[in-house]
């Protein structure tokens, strides 16, 4: 077995001398909580049965198409993601990488293609210090499905029921205040030309003047693979900062092409949590 020793010494190097810690955070940083992780139809179609039988896969039910054709089976599938977002507990590694930004001169960053909302969950807010970007949106927030406005809001009031069988939902869908219509989540789908991107646009301008102060940050990227690679092109954006660094834990696309990087091949929660006993 390969002794990680070296690679998780080089990493507690990095994050010494960091002025910022930005964290850059996939689907795999979910899985840890226990999070189903959508790769692949058979592990998708386990997790959501109904559409198995349908034979849809992820791209047919996490597309605004399947809102109009049919409403009440692609408010099943969302429904069932939000409860199920809302009743999971991020894992320990959530508290650790925000403890490490905190200690740097100019403290954390957030950028996720998950919609899951975890770290605000983990007591990550948004703001001047702390920007967190959601590249894709978030299932916390709904908007309308024509659209008819602009406006994006909260959630909150929304509570699916979903027939675990048919995997449908079975009370009524939330409703768009100002025209009545369906409404659908503010989150970035497959083929997807109507999704209100304002609220990601804020949180991306709030990141860009956050990333101009920082001259040393390290990158911990978690979970981000190359098949969606909205995060590994962001992780390369702020590679561009000559002082940067890169720490990414993956447990299988670990590899890294630079001597100012380091790839640890574990999952998101044990590839932290080695990090600590590391990390003075």
């Amino acid at each position: 077995m390969t002794d990680l020793t070296p690679l998780y010494e080089k990493a507690a190097h990095y994050l010494s001398r960091a002025d910022a810690v930005v964290i850059a955070a996939g689907a795999g940083m979910g899985v840890d909580s226990g999070l189903p992780d959508f790769r692949g139809n058979e592990g998708f179609w386990q997790a959501y049965p109904a559409l198995g039988r349908a034979k849809m896969d992820f791209t047919a039910i996490a597309n605004p198409a399947a809102f109009v054709d049919d409403p009440s089976l692609a408010w099943g599938f969302y429904g069932h993601r939000l409860q199920l977002y809302r009743q999971t507990q991020p894992h320990q590694g959530f508290e650790l990488l925000k403890a490490w930004g905190e200690r740097t001169k100019h403290g954390w960053a957030v950028f996720t293609s998950n919609v899951d909302g975890q770290f605000q969950k983990a007591g990550y807010v948004h703001e001047a210090r702390h920007p967190i970007e959601e590249c894709h949106g978030s299932i916390h927030h709904l908007q309308c499905l024509k659209p008819c406005t602009d406006a994006v809001w909260p959630a909150d009031d929304f509570v699916p029921e979903v027939d675990p069988d048919s995997g449908r939902l079975c009370n009524a869908p939330p409703r768009c205040p100002y025209c009545g219509g369906l409404a659908r989540p503010n989150i970035l789908m497959f083929g997807d030309g109507e999704w209100l991107e304002q609220r990601t646009y804020t949180q991306h301008h709030a990141m860009q003047r956050w990333l101009m102060k920082a001259r040393q940050p390290v990158v911990i990227e978690l979970g981000a693979g190359t098949a969606i690679p909205s995060v590994r092109r962001f992780t390369q954006r702020v590679l561009n900062t000559p002082a940067a660094r890169l720490i990414r834990i993956n447990p299988r696309e670990f590899h890294v092409g630079s001597s100012q990087a380091v790839g640890l091949p574990q999952g998101a929660m044990a590839g932290v949590l080695a990090m600590a006993a590391f990390r003075a």
